[in-house]
């Protein structure tokens, strides 16, 4: 029967596979059981971090709300992104480097949109929560480095701290809600740096008996393990699209695995994208394309109608509480006068202008601005400057304390009821500080190196003049 004899041949064929498959799962049997057994203590501990004090900082996001609550999600997702890809290092090869950066890219991806959240939101009053995350969550990244990866991940930490200290300095007498999320946040990749160094101490250890690593398909959660931290909920944040521009930091990560041979093949870097000579370009990890620079051609850029400073018509005007001062250029006379203690003044991208500040605001925050100088009355917090060149600022009154972040060029002059100001700098040069002396002022420059030793097991900090 002609109906039989087929069905005979299909029966032989499938019996035939059948005991190639047999043969295969035996002899993977133990690749398997290392591959399960490897997931099983890298992946679960790794879940520790995200139920410990990751879990809390989550929650402490979603209660405070606003910009915190949505960054807080993002930096959920960056973990879970970061989990799946531990997850499928513990049962996989180490991909190639093309296949590295394909799995490495959505929490790339994730950081980027961090950091891009972040400059998105300057002018919110959460702007130091926001800051504190996306100068740290880069500790990420110690999935790409090696021999030493949790050194990495404590100088991310590092990194967060100062943002973290303006928190901790605005909000302690407001809110202990703010204080414990600091604290979760810190507690969190210190919880990570210890991960890393009990698992992943020379770098991420990749399964050399596992299967293929592939981008397209996570491996699921090991029987037994804990979960990953939920999803946000429908419509709290779209953040499935991504950004073309996100790939150069995927880029990044998957090079740190390229140890000595990292330098091999990179592009000759042209000046105005060295950020030695453009000082602008510190406030950003990704230096712009060289068809759209960010500097104005006194800085080695491009005339186009997107970097100029006055691309925007300039602002000058009380929203809420808060004084809005930007894209102002060439204006000597700008004038703020009627103030109230709980005003604060916002001075952003202005260029070659003076604002004068009448009576008592509660802060001052000059953002991005080049050759500008302040004068105030009373400010009473304080005042803050941010990625500025050659700023400057004088206060009449009285003030109790002065940030310089990411500056430089910057002289103070205070007046004799601000002799006990605090001021802290970070990443900044050219300071300089000047206090009255009998009719007269003197100027005395702000440290900018130190000299740190190891003093009774611990250390111990001070300022190195140069010579």
């Amino acid at each position: 029967m002609p109906g039989m004899d087929e069905l005979n041949s299909l029966v032989t064929r499938l019996e035939s596979v059948a005991l190639r498959l047999e043969g295969a799962a035996g002899g993977s049997a133990a690749g398997a059981e290392a591959a399960n057994s490897s997931s099983s203590a890298t992946v679960a501990e790794f879940d520790t971090v995200l139920a410990g004090a990751f879990a809390k900082f989550i929650k402490i996001s979603q209660d405070i709300g606003g910009e915190v609550g949505k960054i807080g999600i993002m930096a959920q997702q960056a973990f879970t992104a970061e989990r799946k890809f531990i997850a499928t290092a513990s049962i996989s090869k180490k991909p190639s480097d093309k296949e590295l950066m394909l799995l490495l890219s959505p929490i790339s991806n994730k950081i980027s949109e961090i950091t891009e959240y972040r400059e998105k939101n300057r002018r919110s009053e959460y702007f130091n929560h926001l800051s504190a995350i996306s100068e740290s969550i880069a500790a990420l990244g110690w999935v790409s480095v090696s021999p030493a990866p949790a050194p990495f991940v404590k100088e991310m930490n590092d990194a967060g701290q100062f943002y973290l200290n303006r928190v901790l300095k605005d909000w302690k007498a407001k809110s202990e809600k703010h204080v414990e999320w600091t604290k979760t946040w810190s507690q969190t990749l210190n919880e990570l740096q210890a991960y890393v160094k009990a698992h992943h101490t020379t770098g991420l250890t990749w399964n050399p008996k596992g299967g293929e690593a592939s981008a397209g398909a996570p491996p699921p959660p090991p029987p037994g393990a804990p979960l990953p931290p939920p999803p946000p909920p429908p419509g709290a944040l779209d953040m499935t699209s991504g950004d073309s521009g996100s790939n150069t930091r995927g880029d990044l990560l998957s090079a740190l695995n390229k140890g000595a041979d990292i330098t091999k093949g990179l592009k000759k870097v042209s000046a105005d994208q060295m950020t030695h000579k453009n000082p602008n370009l510190r406030s950003s990890s990704v230096v712009p394309h060289k068809e759209k620079p960010a500097l104005p051609p006194k800085y080695g850029g491009a005339v186009t109608a997107k970097n100029t400073m006055s691309s925007k018509p300039p602002k000058l005007e009380l929203d809420g509480k808060k004084w809005l001062v930007e894209y102002q250029k060439g204006n000597k006379n700008i004038e703020i006068k009627e103030t109230e203690n709980n005003h604060s003044v916002y001075i952003y991208k202005c260029e070659a202008s003076n604002i004068v500040v009448k009576g008592k605001v509660n802060n001052i925050i000059m953002d991005s601005c080049k050759k500008t100088a302040v004068v105030f009355d009373t400010v009473v917090s304080g005042l803050e400057f941010i990625n500025c060149q050659s700023v400057q600022m004088q206060v009449l009154g009285s003030v109790a304390s002065i940030s310089i972040d990411k500056t430089d060029g910057c002289q103070v002059y205070l007046s004799k009821d601000s002799l006990k100001a605090e001021i802290i700098s970070a990443k900044s040069s050219e300071m300089n500080v000047l206090f009255p002396k009998g009719e007269d002022f003197v100027e005395h420059a702000v440290p900018e190196q130190f000299k740190t030793v190891i003093k009774g097991g611990k250390l111990v900090t001070s300022s190195s003049e140069s010579i």
